[in-house]
């Protein structure tokens, strides 16, 4: 990620630069509390918040370095593969956004009969409140009834939380106060901004952690065995804790009490999440911001790595490509439908090429939303399974085709500068 000029980058844990003989010279956190690391044209520099720890440093072709990294980290922190894995993805989100109802899931429920998808995801909309996951009114038969309508479709049943944060409106903020983050001065630390801002538990505190443990039986409990788990980066910001550990270890710790309290055959995804402390807890998680259903805001700079956008999804998912072999990656939905979509033709195909590379593959097109022949393509796409064999930094052989994302790469207005 570019934070101040285009001749110095900084970046967490991993950065690596492209020598004058084509070699990549690489430099990556091995373990520690977060890792810094910045480079220049000919320089990497590493260093971490806390105490020291080791690193890994390579120089060779960008294939061998990237895969000596992931092999180290795997064998310096005891990694396993992801316990689960998880076939195609249906989730709500970019269809209905806040706006999806029992009454909605029912009759997309009644479509989706038959298709092939392993899940139906339900997305942000369901909870009174961002902190207090309980269903709203537009879920009256509750939630553990809407699992059960899922599973009896042939379904996973999956769920969306953001379990570390809350709202000002929520309920747990107003009446908990004292279960979140505070700085120095014991205020409360704003640890992000959805339109308003938002705050973080503690996830030093005893009391948090019981409020998290709750909250993720519950989730369990009422029937879902994927969880979609959001904003975790919230649980690592700075600020004072109840325990004086690191940042990322409290965020380590809180991350894998969900694994043990969701248990092993629980699907999980993070997203928003810190990357190298994720490694060996989550099964699957989403490398880049939110897509979107446009490319690019021709109204605005562009600019922004984190935008909720098709290029800047695409681009950041295509950058970490070289954690295949230590979890799944989700790049993020796929689109297929042409209402309600402003992607072209092309753009579209990239998006649907990169999640094939990934092979994750998800949307959030309704049935009832697509023509005849997107419905034919979306369940060709979702049952074909090609092979897939990299030939270059961005060139991927997807069964019989040959596919270069450099051209989309170049012409960004912050990768391809």
């Amino acid at each position: 990620m570019a934070w101040d000029d285009p001749g110095r980058h900084h970046a967490a844990g991993l950065a690596a630069i492209t020598r004058g003989d084509g070699t990549t010279l690489l430099l990556g956190a091995l373990g520690g509390d977060v890792p810094r690391v910045s480079a220049d044209d000919d320089t990497l520099a590493g260093w971490y918040e806390t105490s020291p720890a080791p690193w890994f440093v390579a120089c060779g072709s960008e294939e061998e370095v990237f895969g000596a990294y992931a092999d180290a980290l795997s064998r310096h922190r005891s990694l396993a593969r992801p316990r689960n894995s998880t076939g195609p993805v249906w989730c709500s989100w970019y269809s209905y956004y806040e706006d999806i109802s029992e009454s909605q899931m029912h009759s997309d429920l009644g479509d989706l009969r038959g298709l092939p998808f392993d899940v139906v995801q339900i997305d942000h909309g369901w909870a009174a409140d961002v902190g207090d996951w309980q269903p709203n009114a537009k879920f009256p038969s509750g939630m553990d009834a809407l699992a059960a309508r899922i599973a009896e479709a042939g379904f996973v049943p999956g769920l969306w939380l953001a379990p570390f944060i809350a709202l000002p409106t929520s309920r747990i903020l107003r009446e908990r106060p004292h279960l979140f983050l505070r700085d120095r001065d014991g205020e409360l630390v704003t640890a992000g901004n959805w339109d308003g801002p938002y705050h973080a538990l503690d996830l030093t505190l005893p009391e948090a952690l019981d409020h998290l443990t709750t909250m993720i039986s519950t989730a369990v409990g009422w029937g879902y065995r994927y969880l979609k788990l959001d904003f975790l980066f919230s649980a690592a910001v700075v600020a004072e804790r109840h325990k004086e550990i690191g940042r990322e270890q409290a965020y380590r710790e809180a991350i894998s009490m969900i694994r043990s309290v969701a248990g092993d055959d629980v699907y999980l995804l993070g997203c928003g999440a810190p990357v190298l402390p994720s490694l060996g807890v989550f099964d699957g998680l989403r490398i880049g911001p939110d897509v979107n259903a446009f490319w690019r805001n021709y109204n605005a700079p562009n600019d922004d790595p984190s935008d909720a956008r098709g290029e800047t999804s695409f681009l950041n998912s295509l950058n970490r490509l070289w954690l295949r072999p230590l979890i799944d990656l989700d790049p993020d939905v796929v689109y297929f439908r042409t209402r309600e979509n402003l992607l072209t033709t092309k753009e579209r195909q990239l998006l649907r090429d990169l999640a094939e590379v990934c092979n994750f593959l998800a949307t959030s097109d309704p049935p009832s939303w697509l023509l005849p022949d997107e419905l034919d393509l979306m369940t060709s796409y979702l049952t074909r399974q090609p092979s897939i064999r990299q030939l270059g930094r961005y060139r991927f052989a997807i069964g019989s085709r040959e596919v270069d994302f450099a051209p989309h790469v170049a012409a960004s207005p912050v990768w391809g500068r």
